[in-house]
């Protein structure tokens, strides 16, 4: 089923590229970009991601073909490329003709060919311009790069930095993601050169995520200083909303946070339904990729956990909420088809007005 009232009005690369309407992603938020999530986004005429990190292999066959059910238009995957299980995820993904891989770390050169020799577009997910350009030459074919001032794991470079630097350094479509949240950052987005824009906070925030209405709430009461970065969370920085139980842990003693920290490894675990075997096999090729320490790595597997506490459960007290800067710019809790319609009418507003600025 197709429905989108905004025609295609803006042509980038993106959207040659991947066959949607419009220049916007709804980025692979754990958690929440489910299958309702991103079936909206893809009728809406954007590009809808499956965050497949906080699913068994089963779990994330189920929610493509439940997409695909929904939906004929065309929408993606986001995979963890240190994941023990990659290779059989991108089976996955060719077995059921998903038209989109991306990555929230580089991928492995093997992985990148296995899917483009499939006719599966790769976007990886980067930081810095040196793992831009190392992608790029292993043969993905766009690239998305989020600013300091997005949510979940990030940098410290803000987007008005980082985006112009990778623009400048790849000759393949560049997203750009962490701060955006209405046409204005469209219409700023393609005249720094990128292909179209990214958005995790402004999804989340739609009447068609599954986060819980009061969980909604407390994101539409932050203000602009309403996140902050910490390495409490899993040794890397996180940008997450400035609950009480984000600043406990800011605060709190690394003592204090052992046996919770061990209760939520056994959670995950059974969750996952992973072998001890498996578990540590997946940590030690996250370890290798990421460089984090053992007690780094220790941290990292409560994130799903925490983050599982606060945007499926709603519980606050025990949980983490991500969130970009933007949260503190957002009022409303619209459909993905009326966000995109008005992203995209607001983003040709703002391009044309800036075309006016031309001398004939």
């Amino acid at each position: 089923m197709r429905i989108m009232t905004t025609p295609p009005l803006l042509s980038t690369p993106l959207t040659r590229l991947t066959g949607i309407d419009h220049p916007i992603v709804q980025t692979g938020m754990g958690w929440v970009a489910g299958a309702r999530l991103v079936t909206a986004t893809a009728r809406a005429g954007a590009l809808g991601i499956l965050a497949s990190a906080t699913m068994t292999c089963e779990e994330l066959e189920k929610q493509i073909i439940e997409v695909a059910e929904r939906t004929d238009r065309p929408f993606g995957v986001n995979l963890r490329a240190d994941a023990g299980d990659a290779a059989q995820r991108v089976e996955l993904l060719i077995r059921h003709g998903v038209k989109v891989a991306s990555f929230a770390l580089a991928p492995r050169r093997e992985l990148i060919e296995r899917l483009k020799d499939n006719g599966i577009v790769v976007i990886p997910s980067i930081g810095a311009v040196r793992h831009a350009e190392k992608v790029a030459a292993w043969g993905a074919d766009a690239v998305m790069v989020q600013g300091g001032e997005g949510g979940g794991h990030t940098g410290s470079v803000p987007t008005s930095i980082l985006l112009p630097s990778v623009v400048a350094a790849v000759d393949i479509p560049v997203i750009a993601a962490g701060g955006f949240h209405d046409g204005r950052g469209l219409a700023a987005a393609l005249a720094y050169g990128a292909a179209g824009v990214g958005m995790g906070t402004r999804f989340l925030l739609t009447n068609d995520s599954a986060v819980p209405a009061a969980i909604k709430q407390r994101y539409l009461d932050f203000g602009l200083d309403g996140t902050v970065v910490t390495r409490k969370a899993d040794g890397m920085p996180h940008r997450l909303l400035r609950t009480e139980f984000v600043e406990g842990l800011e605060h709190g003693g690394a003592l204090g946070r052992l046996l919770p920290t061990m209760r939520r490894s056994l959670a995950f675990k059974k969750m996952s339904g992973m072998s001890w075997f498996e578990l540590a096999k997946d940590a030690l090729s996250m370890k290798r990729s990421t460089g984090r320490s053992w007690a780094q790595m220790t941290l990292a597997a409560n994130t799903p956990m925490l983050l599982k506490a606060g945007l499926v459960d709603g519980d606050t007290q025990a949980g983490m909420l991500a969130a970009g800067q933007v949260v503190g710019m957002i009022d409303d809790l619209p459909s993905c088809e009326q966000l995109v319609d008005r992203v995209v009418q607001d983003a040709v507003r703002h391009l044309r007005a800036a075309a006016s600025c031309l001398r004939d």
